[in-house]
C-alpha cells in the first residue's frame, strides 16, 4: 500500500514538475527574459529526478547520485535569482 502511494506521489511531483517548466517556458516566450528560461530548465530537471528516484531502487549504492540533477536545478535557480539582480542594477 505504501510503495503505492509513493509511486503516486513521484508521478505527481513529476507532472508538477513538468507544468512548472512549461509555464516557464511560455512565459520566456512572450518576455524574452533568460530568467524564465532558467527556471524552466530547473523544473525539467527536477522531473528528470523524480523519475529516476521513482526508478532507482532504494538499496542502489549509487542512488545518492541521482540526487546530483535535484543540486543542479537548485543551482541553476540560484544562479537566475543571482543574474536577475545583477541586471537591474
Amino acid at each position: 500500500m505504501i510503495e503505492h502511494l509513493r509511486d503516486l506521489l513521484y508521478g505527481a511531483l513529476t507532472m508538477a514538475s513538468i507544468v512548472a517548466s512549461l509555464a516557464f517556458l511560455r512565459f520566456w516566450r512572450e518576455s524574452r527574459d533568460r530568467f524564465f528560461v532558467m527556471f524552466s530548465a530547473a523544473f525539467a530537471l527536477l522531473a528528470v529526478n523524480w523519475v529516476a528516484v521513482a526508478f532507482v531502487p532504494a538499496d542502489y549504492e549509487a542512488r545518492a547520485l541521482v540526487y546530483l540533477v535535484r543540486l543542479s536545478a537548485f543551482l541553476i535557480i540560484i544562479g537566475a535569482i543571482v543574474d536577475k539582480n545583477r541586471a537591474s542594477q
